[in-house]
């Protein structure tokens, strides 16, 4: 099962596992397999992992939660193999991240001044227009800061006093799913719970703009503090600049001009940014009722209500005072992580099953805490353990 959910596909881990481990196993076998133990999984996650995994739950000092939804394709229910698409055959994915950090507080601001890849216009045109949404195999914002993660990673040990700033990970879980945000919000509520986050000193709930993601922060991680994205409101920062200007040196300096606000903002200097781009919709004028979305006025009038939904999560000196992230890079490199096993050209699963199950089972295999082997070890049907036959009934 960890070669079903490290490799890219069924052929390939019965491929190594007849050639490495030298057992021939058929694909169906793998695949049925793959269904029961993803099953295990889920069901060891309702007892909290208990007995599988084992030792004291350490309080972290800096608890991270992040959330990001992504995309799978999928096959139409009950056409059996094959490609049998629904519209596009594109489900949603909701993922999410549980990290254990560490970083040093500040009275005063350890980085005033943002990362060059933010006054990179080369950079940031490429983000922008790789964040507008698509049909290819990978959501667009996913696209976008992938591109980033190198640049914006704070996982990596801090180099200098400069960086103490920076949370540095110490532990990540992982979970994937197909769920509704409610459904999967309530998992998300029981792993942090079972991580103790909930008597972390410091926690912090990072996301997009979506609205589903403050919901789930709203109804289950209300004492966290809420972050959104900076490189998220960089891309829209962007586009409003090309609009308000075109693609000029002005349009560029206003952009730099805003992002830089934005990056040393606390309520007062977002406030002032958002109504600069309102007088200049007031310029542009309304859109008409039946606006196309490419409109630039309707983009525009999106852009605002986007910053005015998310303007007391912009913070972004305080997050740096206090230690927090101001990025999902965590969540776009896990997302990441996933996508090389769940999407790809030709791939398809069956919905929801074989979707689900491939899911769980690679969010488990990406855990720090080793959930899936330590699992398999303890699961009936290793050669020190026997699985109950449900079809032998005792007299």
């Amino acid at each position: 099962m960890v070669l079903n959910a490290e490799l890219r596909s069924l052929k390939r881990a019965a491929l190594v596992a007849e050639r490495v481990l030298g057992q021939k196993v058929s694909t169906n076998t793998i695949e049925r397999i793959c269904l029961d133990v993803a099953d295990d999984v889920l069901a060891a996650e309702q007892r909290d992992w208990k007995k599988v995994i084992t030792g004291e739950v350490v309080v972290p000092s800096l608890a991270i939660v992040e959330f990001d939804g992504g995309r799978i394709r999928t096959r139409q229910s009950g056409c059996g193999p094959g490609v049998h698409l629904e519209a596009t055959g594109w489900n949603e994915t909701k993922n999410a991240i549980f990290v254990s950090a560490t970083s040093s507080v500040s009275e005063v601001d350890p980085q005033p001044d943002p990362p060059q890849c933010f006054l990179d216009p080369e950079h940031v045109a490429q983000l922008a227009e790789s964040a507008k949404p698509s049909e290819n195999t990978r959501s667009g914002h996913d696209a976008a800061v992938e591109s980033d993660v190198d640049d914006l990673d704070d996982s990596t040990q801090a180099t200098s006093r400069q960086d103490a700033h920076k949370p540095r990970r110490i532990l990540r879980t992982i979970l994937s799913s197909l769920q509704s945000p409610r459904e999967f919000g309530k998992r998300m509520r029981r792993e942090a719970r079972r991580r103790r986050f909930d008597e972390a000193p410091r926690k912090a709930f990072v996301g997009d703009g979506l609205p589903c993601n403050w919901k789930i922060q709203q109804t289950h991680f209300q004492d966290y503090v809420p972050i959104l994205d900076f490189v998220h409101a960089v891309t829209y920062l962007f586009d409003a600049s090309v609009i308000c200007f075109g693609k000029t040196e002005v349009a560029w300096s206003a952009y730099c001009n805003w992002m830089t606000r934005i990056w040393r903002s606390d309520a007062a200097s977002a406030a002032s940014v958002i109504d600069e781009l309102k007088s200049h919709h007031q310029r542009l004028g309304e859109p008409p009722e039946d606006a196309s979305p490419d409109d630039p006025r309707e983009r525009l009038r999106l852009t605002i209500g986007y910053f005015e939904n998310n303007r007391d999560r912009m913070d972004y000196v305080r997050y740096r005072r206090n230690g927090l992230p101001t990025t999902s890079a965590w969540m776009e490199s896990a997302v990441k992580e996933l996508n090389y096993r769940v999407k790809g050209t030709e791939m398809f699963w069956n919905n929801p099953t074989g979707a689900e199950a491939i899911l769980s089972l690679r969010a488990a295999t990406l855990s720090d805490d080793e959930r899936l082997t330590r699992l398999l070890t303890h699961r009936p049907g290793q050669s020190t353990l026997r699985r109950q036959n449900p079809k032998v009934q005792v007299t």
